[in-house]
């Protein structure tokens, strides 16, 4: 249960037809997209903008984090048309940015590593200008698996860390912060061309220093992109909400951010994964 009414500074105004609109669209291609899983704030601003989040892999999640609105029920198999159908629905929607993610499958050998570089290569011999950004689970920690995310060549790889080490016992019961800042080492090491990136949730009862620890962290394995926001409980089922951060806190976390040299940094009270992912990626090419 939420610890209190939100503030002022957590009411948004939706576009409702126009989410509606989005969402008709979405379901009538037949995919999946992880703004409408999440329920994300950002959902209209961003497919204004020309950015969408596919979730590939099916709906249903095989970890049980306390934080997640994603269904955990037993999974599907793995859909050969689905690299087409999404490269079909990025010509359609004309998009510029695209991010891939997945549910987590641990019950797959592979993880799923080989779907995304199907999706990825498809991508990108379909829409030639499209940049490609994947989110990716950890696979366990299996090496073998990053690698086949790695050399399919996304423009960026993304890997939330998501919160803070003390308390990933209680919302990350099946993760490990080790493994995760291991497999965004492990991209830089394969390949430094590309743009490594990560995102913390904050409100779920860390300190400022342990935040501040975790971007040190993030920084030591040379991620270049991080973004910072509020969590927000689905349900009264889901981990409460322990503090509503206020915006000024957003824009100190920021500003440290930057100072401990990420490229680019996104903070803020509705900022997601791939919040403003279009415009993170054409700042660094520039």
């Amino acid at each position: 249960m939420e610890t209190s009414r939100r503030p002022e500074w957590l009411k948004i105004k939706v576009n409702v037809g126009k989410s509606l609109e989005v969402t008709d669209m979405l379901r009538s291609l037949g995919l999946n997209t992880v703004c409408e899983a999440a329920n994300c704030p950002n959902k209209v601003e961003c497919f204004t903008k020309k950015t969408a989040t596919f979730m590939i892999l099916g709906s249903n999640c095989t970890r049980n984090c306390t934080f997640c609105n994603v269904e955990k029920h037993e999974t599907t198999p793995v859909d050969p048309q689905e690299p087409e159908n999404i490269a079909d629905a990025i010509e359609k929607m004309g998009m510029k940015h695209v991010v891939i993610t997945s549910v987590t499958r641990d019950d797959l050998s592979d993880g799923g590593s080989n779907q995304f570089a199907a999706v990825i290569q498809k991508i990108k011999v379909q829409n030639k200008k499209v940049t490609v950004e994947v989110l990716i689970p950890d696979f366990q920690g299996d090496h073998k698996s990053l690698l086949n995310v790695i050399k399919a060549h996304p423009e960026i790889i993304n890997h939330n860390i998501e919160t803070v080490p003390r308390l990933y016992s209680e919302v990350r019961p099946m993760a490990i912060y080790e493994r995760s800042l291991k497999l965004l080492a492990s991209v830089k090491k394969e390949d430094e061309t590309i743009i490594t990136k990560s995102g913390i949730m904050v409100g779920l009862g860390e300190t400022y220093d342990e935040v501040m620890e975790v971007f040190r962290e993030l920084r030591s394995v040379d991620c270049d992109v991080l973004t910072i926001g509020q969590y927000l409980a689905p349900s009264k089922e889901h981990h409460e909400v322990v503090e509503y951060i206020h915006p000024e806190q957003f824009a100190l976390y920021k500003e440290k951010a930057l100072e401990l040299g990420f490229k680019y940094v996104a903070s803020a009270p509705f900022v997601r994964s791939s919040y403003n992912a279009f415009e993170a990626m054409d700042s660094l090419k520039q």
